[in-house]
């Protein structure tokens, strides 16, 4: 008999991660063996759960409110197999985190080690992109995110400070000279971070936006970065990424007095009561790792 709890499982991941292939890597067995599950839960219902015509995988109205089902049933036996292990004292189970390509590179994933040290039962599997993923449809337990957060069903809580640099390379400086107030950035060629608009990228204090040349940018905040030391023009950059190439040379930072307010990093989640004690013990960790002022923000500034 067929077990009930990896149909679901099988269902939910082949929608968060997009298609039957996707979703078989994620679970770690043969595309063929989720295709049958689905089959023989939609012979067991006697309901069509997924669209087959479009090219993409999408579900039916049933499937759609099947899954919603699937992923709450799927929770509550996360929890009840989470509140029994607890007992020992060990926390154990997977977390799914959505993060930042460039802060994970630089910042997460070299601090990561010293939590699965302390939690030896938690796998931790972290998904890099930059882009905003529904954190229920998605499958994630929590999502890491640089922004001022607009209102929704999310609940956040405050990782840690992001500040934000203005930088060029020595060479670039040598060729334009060194601006003194931001609009003289209009003479100097940039480079931007396409993920955003530029006329918020090139945002200082008091809502000063001064019209810079860009004619590169990159959906990268890493590419930026190296674009920027090459001497290909000027950058604003979130000093966790500027930081290493600033310590070296390779960077300077410019128009520092006049660089907009700090905002925040936040650990986001759908609501405290599907919380498992696992995320927030990684988010609890998170805090302490980081804090208000980062240690490269301390390294930089002294503050």
């Amino acid at each position: 008999m067929s077990d009930r709890f990896e149909d679901l499982r099988a269902l939910v991941n082949v929608v968060s991660a997009g298609g039957f292939a996707a979703g078989a890597e994620r679970l770690g067995v043969a595309k063929s063996a989720v295709s049958r599950r689905i089959r023989e839960l939609e012979d067991r219902l006697g309901a069509r759960l997924f669209d087959r015509t479009t090219r993409r995988v999408q579900l039916t109205e049933t499937g759609r409110e099947f899954h919603d089902r699937a992923v709450d049933l799927l929770a509550q036996l996360d929890e009840a197999e989470e509140a029994a292990s607890s007992a020992s004292g060990e926390l154990r189970g997977g977390i799914r985190v959505a993060a930042p390509v460039s802060f994970t590179t630089h910042c997460l994933a070299p601090a990561v080690g010293r939590f699965l040290d302390r939690h030896p039962a938690v796998t931790l599997s972290i998904d890099t992109d930059d882009r905003m993923v529904d954190l229920i449809r998605d499958g994630f337990d929590l999502a890491i995110r640089i922004a001022r957060l607009p209102d929704s069903s999310l609940v956040a809580r405050r990782l840690t400070t992001i500040r934000h640099v203005c930088v060029a390379s020595p060479a670039l400086l040598e060729r334009f000279g060194t601006p003194e107030e931001p609009s003289d950035l209009s003479r100097y060629p940039g480079v931007t971070y396409s993920n955003i608009e530029e006329a918020a990228y090139w945002r200082f204090a008091d809502n000063v936006a001064p019209r810079v040349t860009s004619r590169l940018g990159f959906a990268n905040g890493d590419a930026v970065r190296e674009a920027a030391i090459a001497g290909l023009g000027v950058a604003v950059l979130p000093t966790f990424i500027a930081y290493d190439a600033i310590k070296r040379g390779a960077l300077s930072i410019l128009l520092a007095e006049h660089m907009r307010p700090p905002i925040a990093m936040y650990a986001l989640h759908p609501s405290m009561r599907n919380q498992s004690a696992r995320a927030r013990a990684f988010i609890d960790f998170l805090v302490d790792t980081f804090g208000v002022e980062p240690y490269w923000d301390q390294d930089l500034f002294g503050s």
